[in-house]
């Protein structure tokens, strides 16, 4: 094999494990039948959600994800597939979800979600969750939430004894 080749497979599977390394999301996502304006504007609009979108060689993919430790989901990378990388754990998942919707050609297959092999149904699942955070924001207003109440209550008895003097 041709060193300039060697080296160039092996930079690109460098740059896949970099990918998974520093990304909280990847998921593997088969594209066949998109055109090029379909791929480019998913492209696009993953980018305004930090997320980025691949397509690599299944083997080096396969080769990248033993180098991680991540098994399980070698199945997957069979035909045209392309990996979302997302810093966000549901950012983009949110994205590919209506994306799938509305374009039957992109099907969710699977992925690694902090360094967790997940299938589609957890993909999914996932998907439907806010972000990291509107879910700090959901806990915060739970725990004030009491805290207004019994303030409400307690200016509700003062009024009620300063109305009565």
């Amino acid at each position: 094999m041709n060193q300039n080749v060697l080296a160039t497979k092996k930079a690109t599977v460098r740059e896949i494990v970099d990918g998974l390394k520093e990304n909280a999301t990847t998921v593997v996502v088969s594209y066949q039948g998109f055109t090029v304006k379909e791929l480019s504007e998913l492209r696009r609009q993953l980018a305004e959600k930090d997320s980025k979108l691949a397509v690599y060689k299944n083997t080096l993919v396969a080769r990248a994800l033993k180098e991680v430790g991540v098994e399980g989901i070698d199945h997957l990378l069979e035909g045209p597939n392309a990996l979302v990388f997302s810093k966000s754990e549901t950012g983009a998942l949110a994205l590919l979800r209506k994306y799938s919707r509305l374009h039957e050609a992109l099907k969710l297959r699977g992925g690694v979600v902090d360094g967790t092999p997940v299938d589609e149904k957890t993909l999914l699942e996932l998907s439907k969750l806010p972000d990291k955070n509107g879910m700090i924001s959901m806990l915060l207003s739970c725990l004030n939430a009491p805290i207004s109440k019994f303030a409400a209550t307690i200016k509700a008895l003062a009024d009620k004894q300063g109305a009565a003097a």
